[in-house]
This record gives structure tokens, sequence and C-alpha cells, in this order.
């Protein structure tokens, strides 16, 4: 049997690989899963992602399974609990920040019925289909991140750059950016 081609970015870690082949590029529209990832990308910022991907479980621990419901409620002691907790990164401003975008992420829910349907608006609500030849050469920013990231810190959100913002947009589906000759792109496309 042949070795599937995988993108080159997840190569040599066991769960790097299983992250790309099951998760990344999928289309998310739970809105459970699009704060997780939306926590987990303000958290990686200036970090690798397979970093986080190895707190991952503990993030899911410390911030309740990313109910967002609950975190927009945490209180100054729930904060500084977090802040003590060696499983996770242990960032003041990334903590507070999960806090405050729990709380704008219902803003949004109330204002357009769903945070997905405000999210997914920016691409139409149909994932971007990129023709990635070589995982170094995609984007890091694009002009729709650009927009998102400005109207997200519009509207208060931290840790939300384009390039977080981008890099949130390949993990739930929003754009494609497997590798052309990589076995789940035409997977992954096929789901959208």
């Amino acid at each position: 049997m042949t070795e599937k081609h995988r993108c080159g970015w997840c190569l040599g870690d066991p769960l790097y690989e299983t992250y790309h082949d099951e998760e990344w590029g999928v289309p998310v529209h739970d809105e459970q899963k699009l704060f997780e990832f939306l926590i987990l990308e303000t958290f990686q910022a200036g970090l690798s992602w397979i970093t986080i991907l190895r707190k991952r479980e503990n993030f899911r621990e410390a911030f309740d399974d990313f109910d967002y419901k609950k975190v927009a409620k945490y209180s100054e002691e729930k904060i500084q609990e977090l802040l003590l907790n060696p499983g996770i990164i242990r960032n003041k401003l990334k903590v507070r920040s999960a806090v405050t975008n729990a709380q704008l992420f219902m803003k949004i829910q109330e204002e357009f019925g769903s945070f997905d349907k405000y999210i997914w608006s920016f691409v139409d609500h149909k994932p971007i289909q990129n023709k990635v030849e070589n995982y170094k050469n995609a984007p890091a920013t694009t002009e729709v991140s650009d927009k998102l990231s400005k109207d997200l810190k519009k509207r208060g959100f931290k840790f939300v750059g384009s390039t977080v913002v981008y890099a949130h947009m390949q993990a739930t589906g929003m754009v494609n950016d497997h590798e052309v000759s990589c076995f789940r792109y035409e997977e992954v496309k096929k789901l959208s």
C-alpha cells in the first residue's frame, strides 16, 4: 500500500498528521466548535500550532469544553485559577481575552442569529478553494482575513489579527488550503 501524500506542514508528528487528516480544512458550522477554534487560534498567536494541539485537551478541561456561555461568565477567581494552570498557555492577556471574546461571540449570535452565519458571510457561505502547490507558498493573510479581522476588532475582539483570523479560516474550512497533491484536497473540496 502506498503512503498517502499529505501537506508538508504536518509531516513527522502523529498528532499533527491526525489533525490534518481529520479536522483541518473541514467546514465547521457548529457554534461551540467555531468558538473552540477561535480560542485556540488566539492562544496560538506568536506560538506554533503544534504547541496548542499538544495542550488542546488541557484547554478543553480548563475552559469547560469551550462552552462560550460559561466562559463569558468567568469570575476573576476563575481567571486567576486559569493563570495558575500549567496545562495551558498562561498569558494573562490571552486568558482575559477568552472571556471578552466569549461575551462578544454571544453578541454576534444575537445580532446575526448565529456566529456561523456571521463568520461564513465573509466567504459568501461557501469555502474558498485555493490551489496551493506547496504549503510554504500559502498566504498568511488575504483580503478576506483582513476584512474579517478588522470587523472583529471593531466589535472589541482581542488577538484577532489577520494572520490569526486566516489560520481560523483554514482550520474551520472557510478556505481549503490543502496542497492540491494532498489526499485531503479533493475530499475536503467535496464537503463544501
